[in-house]
């Protein structure tokens, strides 16, 4: 766990929240679920048919759990820096997590019939694959939102926090870099509602503009952070009470 600790806070930002908390081990609990619900079968195979189509489910899971693993990772490194238990954190943290646990079947829907696992008569209507393509977006893109909801809760108690001029940097940085991403689901239900049904399906190519998206907010934001560096001063960057 220091190690984990250690390494979020590589970019200078103090941690206010290095113990496990209610919210903290709850967030667990629904996210161990939601990776529970994901679960190629439940049910040993007993044929090998049953056997090779278990195996056409692996690709599918993985890229879910991969998913899953980077919300986690995310959720967690939020915690470690604020160590929040607020009104607002836990309503925004709540949404966070019912979001999670809606979009877990779809999203193991989508990467199902993106792999190509799945038999005649899936879609009964050529509107459909649009439609599939707009819930994942809109999902997507709840989830980064709440995740940039969450961040911007953190700047507004910034005095409260006694962030640094790095630290309120850095916090705006991590909201704006979720709001990045969660444009590029809108992104994704916009040009899935402008193409034809039947090419709907192709809007999921724009998920792979995120790293482009990523790269441009981090090349802007860097500018303001190595300013924000510059402005705090040693005083500033002391370890906080519970640190010491």
């Amino acid at each position: 766990m220091q190690a984990l600790n250690e390494h979020i806070a590589k970019d200078g930002f103090r941690l206010r929240g290095t113990q496990m908390s209610r919210i903290d081990g709850f967030s667990d609990v629904v996210f161990g679920f939601a990776l529970t619900l994901l679960v190629v079968s439940l049910d040993v195979p007993k044929t090998y048919a049953e056997f090779h189509n278990m195996l056409l489910g692996f690709f599918p899971f993985f890229i879910c759990f991969v998913f899953l693993i980077m919300l986690w990772w995310g959720h967690f490194r939020f915690f470690r820096r604020y160590g929040l238990h607020d009104t607002a954190t836990i309503v925004i943290n709540a949404f966070l997590l019912f979001t999670i646990l809606f979009y877990v079947y779809p999203l193991k829907f989508l990467f199902y019939v993106a792999s190509g696992h799945v038999g005649p008569g899936v879609f009964t209507s050529p509107n459909q694959p649009r439609e599939m393509m707009i819930v994942y977006g809109f999902g997507f893109s709840a989830i980064y939102f709440t995740f940039a909801a969450l961040n911007f809760n953190a700047w507004r108690q910034r005095f409260h926090l006694r962030l640094n001029p790095l630290e309120t940097t850095l916090t705006l940085s991590f909201m704006w870099d979720n709001i990045g991403i969660a444009c590029v689901g809108l992104l994704c239900c916009a040009v899935a509602r402008l193409l034809p049904p039947q090419e709907a399906g192709n809007a999921g190519w724009f998920f792979f503009a995120i790293p482009i998206v990523r790269t441009v907010r981090g090349f802007i934001g860097r500018r303001y952070i190595r300013r924000a560096e510059a402005r705090t001063t040693p005083q500033d960057r002391l370890p906080l009470p519970h640190q010491m």
